[in-house]
């Protein structure tokens, strides 16, 4: 009998919230079959969501990361590179890779601000379990 296995990348910038999306993961898929990596930042995610696919020990990849604006124009590019990576890796590996990165387009360093978005990291990350798990379960039958 085969298990179902699943990588999820979270950056750790931001980990208070990037954190809240393992947890919601978890809480849809359970913890056995779950193996955790951390990243310093969003942009080492494509590299490792790569290889990690290429293991050829995972039904699904999953990367998460919250990009914020930080006062220099930057974090729409570094999200949307990453995003492009996560595809990248996802096509040129045949195995599936979901992202949970995040970039809000009006965030503040207030608590009401964080503690919206780490529930929004919960509900995104079941989100990722529920994609995972969906889309393994549609290929099983493409296959078939």
């Amino acid at each position: 009998m085969t298990h179902t296995r699943y990588a999820f990348i979270k950056a750790n910038w931001h980990a208070d919230i990037v954190d809240r999306a393992l947890d919601g993961f978890r809480a849809e898929i359970g913890d056995a079959g779950v193996d955790v990596f951390d990243v310093p930042g969003a942009f080492e995610i494509p590299l490792l969501a790569r290889d990690l696919a290429r293991s050829g020990r995972y039904d699904a990849v999953i990367g998460a990361a919250f990009v914020v604006d930080g006062g220099i124009y930057r974090h729409d590019f570094v999200a949307a590179t990453v995003v492009d990576g996560l595809m990248r890796a996802q096509m040129d590996t045949e195995v599936p890779v979901l992202s949970v990165v995040l970039t809000p387009h009006n965030y503040q360093e207030t608590e009401a601000h964080r503690a919206f978005f780490r529930e929004h990291f919960v509900l995104k990350g079941r989100e990722a379990a529920m994609a995972a798990h969906a889309i393994g379960g549609t290929r099983h039958r493409v296959a078939a």
